[in-house]
């Protein structure tokens, strides 16, 4: 139970020196009743209240979510198929979607929300905004293959821009580069490495912009801090 003009300042109409001034005056209803008592308290689950005759509903929480995706999972709200989707391991009262996506057999970095502005902004291509990903491919390509990837692959749907690509090791014939990207083509990653005849055994993504998986495991999700999510929101633009 909470104060009448809490209630109406936290639904962004008034603020709460407002809110007051409208009940006192005859302009709230609650269960159909003109309520002018500011020591009133609702439940905003049980009771309808209407200001000047519009029902008052609370804006939805905007949440973040980062989640460590494993590999074999659908990043999808639900699969025909009744494969493992992301939602399988998500358990929140909001209605949460992915931003982007990690295919199939990619585990690492994936953000969910509820805030479709976000989601759109950092999605935008305008804003670059950088994935890391640890790529696991074939073979020990050489710094002129990586560079290839550097200036840019030519692949059926387009040039790709730039990457930031780095060794940072190799082992028989097999070898674990470092390489940063800001586009969203489908399977991008993977198509690059092809396209330069290494293909990709295992692939994570490790970083989202300023975002790590630091301190989850494979499966665990956490709720974005509201700093963080001010940071993100400051990097595409969305204040």
């Amino acid at each position: 139970m909470e104060r009448l003009q809490k209630v109406i300042a936290k639904a962004g109409i008034a603020s709460r020196r407002k809110a007051e001034q409208l009940i006192t005056s005859g302009q709230v209803l609650v269960n159909g009743k003109v309520i002018t008592e500011l020591g009133t308290k609702v439940n905003l689950d049980e009771d309808e209240i209407k200001v000047n005759g519009k029902l008052l509903k609370i804006p939805e929480e905007k949440i973040v979510l980062l989640f460590y995706k494993p590999k074999k999972v659908i990043t999808s709200m639900k699969d025909p198929k009744g494969r493992e989707t992301v939602m399988d391991y998500i358990d929140v009262n909001l209605r949460v979607f992915p931003i982007g996506r990690l295919d199939y057999d990619t585990e690492g970095l994936l953000l969910l929300t509820n805030d479709g502005e976000l989601a759109n902004r950092l999605m935008h291509p305008r804003y670059e905004f950088n994935k890391t990903y640890e790529a696991v491919v074939k073979g020990i390509p050489r710094e002129e293959d990586l560079d290839k990837l550097r200036k840019g692959i030519l692949l059926e749907d387009g040039l790709t821009s730039p990457a930031e690509v780095v060794k940072l090791r190799d082992h028989r014939n097999e070898s674990i580069i470092r390489i940063t990207i800001h586009e969203g083509k489908n399977r991008q990653v993977r198509r690059m490495f092809q396209h330069i005849q290494f293909p990709v055994l295992q692939l994570k993504r490790i970083q989202y912009g300023f975002l790590t998986l630091k301190g989850l495991k494979v499966g665990e999700y956490r709720l974005l801090e509201a700093e963080e999510i001010s940071k993100l929101k400051k990097m595409v633009q969305l204040h």
